[in-house]
């Protein structure tokens, strides 16, 4: 792929939503910023929200190219399964109002990606996340959780890409060697 792309990832929770942003230009991941927003113990609405205005403050200070959020997982209480769909829900909103692309991945495909194992733990993908990043210090698991989903549509992005050549490839009568048509 060429280009870069600014890789805005979404980790969605009622009380707190984390956020990441990443750049990848070719195989090269560069941190941009992370954070959480922090929803007030407040009516549902209020809390929905606060959550689109802080994904758009950031989306319209950083300029994604991309979004990448985690799908919802039907959790064991039903209701909590709904409030998250509703956070997750007023996040989308914020992000394609403009007209961005928004990626789902799974929490065991964002866990594969980036520590290889689909059942790691939150102090696993921080420690992952900081060392692919290169950062000074472990970011918060909602921010890391973010920056994960950024980190896996970025490599999902690349691999896809690479399919990609090598159908182009094969149609051509070409050959792909180290990522290039030949």
């Amino acid at each position: 792929m060429s280009g870069t792309q600014r890789i805005l990832g979404i980790d969605p929770g009622l009380r707190r939503t984390g956020f990441g942003l990443i750049e990848r230009h070719g195989a090269r991941l560069t941190y941009v910023t992370s954070g959480t927003i922090r929803t007030p113990d407040a009516d549902l609405a209020t809390r929905l929200g606060v959550i689109y205005d802080g994904i758009r403050e950031v989306a319209d200070q950083f300029c994604p190219t991309e979004a990448a959020i985690e799908k919802v997982f039907v959790n064991v209480n039903p209701q909590s399964t709904l409030l998250l769909g509703q956070a997750r829900g007023a996040a989308i909103v914020a992000l394609v109002r403009d007209g961005l692309a928004v990626h789902e991945y799974t929490a065991l495909q964002l866990k594969k990606s980036v520590v290889g194992y689909g059942h790691a733990s939150k102090e696993q993908i921080q420690a992952m996340v900081q060392r692919l990043l290169s950062l000074p210090g472990a970011p918060s698991p909602d921010a890391a959780d973010a920056l994960a989903c950024a980190i896996c549509h970025g490599n999902a992005r690349e691999f896809l890409g690479a399919v990609g050549r090598a159908g182009m490839a094969r149609r051509r009568g070409g050959r792909i060697r180290s990522g290039r048509l030949l």
